[in-house]
C-alpha cells in the first residue's frame, strides 16, 4: 500500500502579511495586498501594481533573525524567515533521528545584490559576498544551514511550476522510502530584471489583474515564500503532530508548445491534472475546488480554462484564482497557492476570484466571485504551470 503523504507544518510571508495568522486574517477579509512598488529602484515604480512584502531589507534581516551581512539575497530572507515559520509548526528541529530533505524552489535567485553591485564588481575585486547569492541554489543551502537539515538538499527550477514540482518531489522521495519528512516550497523576491523582463512581454497589468475575465489584460507579479512540511505516517507517530491535510495527487507534463506561451488547446494542463487524478485515485466529480493558476493573461486562462472543460465535461467544480490577492510569486506560486489550498479545507471556505465581472466568451463557467462558506470542501486541486510548458497540479484532500 503507498505510503500516505501528511501535511503538518506550513509557513508563509507575502504580500498580505509576514506569517500564517496575517495571510489568513486578508484572505478572510477578501483583502487583497496588490498596490504600488515601494523597495524597487525602478522606472516602472509608478507605472506597474505588484504584490510585494511590505518591509524592507532591514527589517527581512531582523524578522529572519539574522545580523545584516553582505551574500544574503531579499529572496533568501524571503525563504528563511517562511522555512522557519513552517519548520517549528511542524517540528521539523526535532526528532533529528527521522530522514529530513529540503527541496526548495526559486528562478530569479538573488538577482536583486546583482543589480545592485554589478558595477561595483567590475570596479574592484574586494566587495564579491553577493556573487554565490546569485546561484538559485544559494538561497536553499542558507536555508538548510539555519535549520540544521543535511540529509537530502536540492533546488527547483522550472519558472511559474517550481515549487509545485518541490511538493511533488518531496512526496515522491517519502513515498519512495527515502525520507521521512521534507521542507518543501519556493521563494522569489521581486527585482528589476523580473520585472522588465515580464514587461517585455508585454502580460502585466498596469491595473489589478483579473483571472478569467474577458477585460483581462496581464499579470501582477507577486514576492514571498512559502513552505510545507510532509511526513509519512512513520513520522507523524514519532512527532506527534497533527496532519493539517493529505497530499494525495501530484502530476506534471511538459507540452514544450513554446518557450512562454501555452497551447490554445491545454494539452499540458490536461494531461498534469489527469496524471493528478490518477494518482489520487479521485474522479473529476470528487474535486470540489480547482486554485486555479489563473495568472490573468489573454493565453493562459484560455488555455487553462479549455483544458478544465475538456477534463470535467460539464460538471466542472468551483473555481478561482487567488493571484488578485498575492499577485504572481512565480517560483513560488505552487507552494503559496498549496498552504491557500490547505486553509480552503481547513477553514471550510473557498476564496473568491478578485476583480472579476465579465465572464470569457471563449469559457462556459465563470470563477468564484463571492467567498463560499455553506459547501462542503474536501477535495482541492492546485494548478501550477510554468513557462516552457512545465505544467504540475497537485491535490489535497481534508484531513
Amino acid at each position: 500500500m503507498a505510503r500516505r503523504i501528511y501535511i503538518t507544518g506550513t509557513g508563509i510571508i507575502s504580500c498580505l502579511g509576514k506569517n500564517l495568522r496575517e495571510n489568513l486574517t486578508a484572505l478572510l477579509a477578501s483583502r487583497s495586498g496588490i498596490g504600488r512598488i515601494h523597495y524597487i529602484e525602478t522606472l516602472l515604480k509608478d507605472e506597474l501594481l505588484v504584490g510585494e512584502v511590505p518591509l524592507s531589507k532591514e527589517e527581512l534581516f531582523v524578522l529572519a533573525g539574522i545580523a545584516p551581512a553582505e551574500g544574503y539575497s531579499r529572496n533568501t530572507l524571503l525563504g528563511i524567515i517562511a522555512a522557519r515559520e513552517a519548520a517549528v509548526h511542524g517540528k521539523l528541529l526535532e526528532n533529528r533521528d527521522l530522514k529530513t530533505g529540503l527541496i526548495s524552489a526559486t528562478t530569479v535567485g538573488g538577482m536583486d545584490q546583482c543589480e545592485l553591485y554589478y558595477s561595483d564588481f567590475l570596479a574592484n575585486d574586494t566587495r564579491n559576498a553577493y556573487i554565490d547569492s546569485y546561484d538559485c541554489a544559494d538561497s536553499t543551502e542558507k536555508i538548510a544551514v539555519e535549520l540544521g537539515i543535511s540529509d537530502y538538499i536540492t533546488t527547483i527550477s522550472t519558472a511559474c511550476s517550481s515549487a509545485a514540482n518541490a511538493l511533488m518531489l518531496g512526496a515522491r522521495m517519502i513515498r519512495a522510502g527515502r525520507l521521512d519528512r521534507v521542507l518543501a516550497g519556493g521563494c522569489e523576491s521581486l527585482t528589476k530584471f523580473h520585472l522588465n523582463g515580464f514587461n517585455a512581454l508585454k502580460i502585466l497589468d498596469k491595473e489589478p489583474c483579473k483571472p478569467f475575465d474577458q477585460r483581462r489584460a496581464g499579470i501582477n507579479l507577486g514576492e514571498g515564500a512559502a513552505y510545507l512540511v510532509l511526513e509519512s505516517e512513520e513520522s507523524i507517530i514519532k512527532t506527534g503532530n497533527q496532519p493539517l491535510s493529505e497530499l494525495v495527487g501530484w502530476g506534471n507534463a511538459c507540452e514544450a508548445f513554446h518557450q512562454t506561451a501555452s497551447s490554445p488547446d491545454g494539452v499540458g494542463a490536461y494531461l498534469a491534472m489527469k496524471k493528478a487524478l490518477e494518482v489520487s485515485g479521485f474522479q473529476p466529480g470528487d474535486i470540489d475546488y480547482i486554485n486555479a493558476h489563473g495568472t490573468g493573461t489573454d493565453n493562459n486562462d484560455l488555455s487553462e480554462g479549455k483544458a478544465i472543460e475538456k477534463l470535467f465535461e460539464g460538471r466542472i467544480p468551483h473555481i478561482s484564482s487567488t493571484k488578485p490577492f498575492t499577485g504572481h510569486t512565480t517560483s513560488a506560486a505552487g507552494s503559496t497557492e498549496a498552504i491557500l489550498s490547505v486553509l480552503c479545507l481547513q477553514h471550510q471556505v473557498i476564496w473568491p476570484n478578485l476583480n472579476f465581472e465579465v465572464p470569457m466568451e471563449e469559457l462556459h463557467f465563470s470563477p468564484v466571485k463571492t467567498r463560499i462558506t455553506d459547501q462542503p470542501v474536501n477535495v482541492v486541486m492546485s494548478n501550477s504551470f510554468g513557462f516552457g510548458g512545465n505544467d504540475t497540479s497537485l491535490i489535497f484532500k481534508k484531513y
